[in-house]
């Protein structure tokens, strides 16, 4: 009985009311995708979205999106003593957390929890992009570019949920950046690099 009573417990939990709804650490709630292509057609900015069932790894996003060109990215958001960041580097790259912090200079990295990405960047685990800080209006979160990054005309990131995928030339994801008040950090990842 305690078995299916916790199931049934878990899937009422399912369904969220509008007063449960995520909120930001502002008490405003996050952005949706279609506010954040407003922003972007607002700006100017040209995008075009592949749809596409959930995705939470690198590898699970590998298996859904064909031969687009330009840079695929992961995105890693971090709790230090120091405040948050978000990285934004090529997908292939294996980090070495412990020069990573020093050479951002963050000091000892931790991944922040859920919870914390929630309120600060209204995303959940699987849903992290550049695209988040719209929702840090605070700028608590320092962002960071890996440099490489550069060498691409497109790059492609979650639009705020990770059954998408946005393309969007790079100097373009910059000048959003800019205009939400998240002037990137272009860090050179490859001597952290595994």
């Amino acid at each position: 009985a305690t078995r299916s009573t916790s199931r049934a417990a878990r899937s009422a939990s399912a369904f969220v009311t509008e007063s449960e709804a995520p909120q930001l650490v502002d008490g405003s709630t996050p952005a949706t995708p279609s506010e954040l292509f407003a922003r972007l057609d607002a700006l100017g900015i040209p995008h075009r979205t592949l749809h596409h069932p959930p995705v939470f790894t690198v590898e699970e996003a590998q298996q859904h999106r064909g031969d687009e060109p330009g840079a695929q990215v992961k995105n890693l958001f971090f709790k230090t003593k120091k405040g948050m960041a978000l990285l934004v580097c090529l997908e292939d790259r294996a980090l070495d957390l412990k020069p990573l912090g020093q050479l951002l200079g963050l000091g000892r990295l931790s991944f922040g929890r859920p919870p914390r990405l929630m309120s600060y960047l209204g995303v959940s685990p699987g849903s992290v992009t550049p695209f988040s800080v719209l929702n840090d209006r605070s700028g608590a979160v320092g962002l960071f570019l890996d440099e490489a990054l550069r060498e691409f005309e497109t790059v492609h990131c979650h639009p705020l949920d990770n059954a998408q995928t946005t393309a969007i030339r790079t100097a373009d994801l910059v000048r959003f950046l800019e205009a939400v008040e998240h002037p990137p950090s272009w860090i050179d990842l490859r001597e952290v690099t595994k």
